[in-house]
């Protein structure tokens, strides 16, 4: 059981980019998802979360411009970045409580680099 994200890259102050993440491999069900990042030189951070039944969280910083979704039947979550500013810049990683047919696991995926010029 795996997550895979992908989506990141390079954009300028003001675009839009969208993030995406799935999860493979023997999974019964999926519980919260969410988004997290990491920039240079600080801890890592909880973007935004939803749940199965699609409720959402987001971090102040991200209200408005950042829209979390997930597709059940794909086991996918998704970011959608908009108005990015330089201050979004930093490793994003997808993050997934899962119940597989070994049990509960909590899985994190690769990372994926977001940088916002100015």
């Amino acid at each position: 059981v795996q997550l895979q994200a992908s989506g990141g890259g390079l954009v300028q102050a003001g675009g839009s980019l969208r993030l995406s993440c799935a999860a493979s491999g023997s999974i019964f069900s999926i519980n919260n998802m969410g988004w997290y990042r990491q920039a240079p030189g600080k801890e890592r951070e909880l973007v935004a979360t939803i749940t199965s039944s699609g409720s959402t969280n987001y971090i102040d910083t991200v209200k408005g411009r950042f829209t979390i979704s997930r597709d059940n039947a794909k086991n996918t979550v998704y970011l959608q970045m908009n108005s990015l500013e330089p201050e979004d810049t930093a490793v994003y990683y997808c993050n997934a409580d899962l119940i597989t047919h070994s049990g509960r696991r909590v899985l994190w995926g690769q990372g994926t680099q977001v940088t916002v010029s100015s």
